[in-house]
């Protein structure tokens, strides 16, 4: 049996490392961007102003280096603290020379 949680799991992922490094930080900004213009566009729909208060998750993402997905998941909401353990995993797995 597996000790391991479903944030550790997900953090192993590929999306994880991607989304947790420079290009992901740099993509959830981008988003965040789209969505908040979007919700400001359409603000007299209700549409609109939800598309507003979602922009919050990817943009205090990319700001912040935060990762909400792995914090909903029971994990660590710093996106720093995800890949200093994705580093010391990647370590651990490789072969001793």
């Amino acid at each position: 049996m597996s000790n391991h949680t479903t944030a550790d799991q997900f953090n192993a992922t590929g999306f994880s490392r991607w989304v947790n490094g420079a290009a992901g930080r740099a993509f959830r900004l981008v988003a965040g961007a789209a969505w908040l213009t979007f919700g400001l566009l359409f603000l007299d729909h209700w549409w609109g102003v939800a598309a507003a208060a979602w922009s919050f998750f990817p943009l205090s993402a990319g700001i912040l280096d935060l990762c909400w997905i792995s914090a909903a998941l029971g994990g660590p909401l710093r996106s720093r603290t995800i890949r200093a353990a994705q580093a010391h995993g990647a370590a651990e797995r490789s072969p001793a020379i």
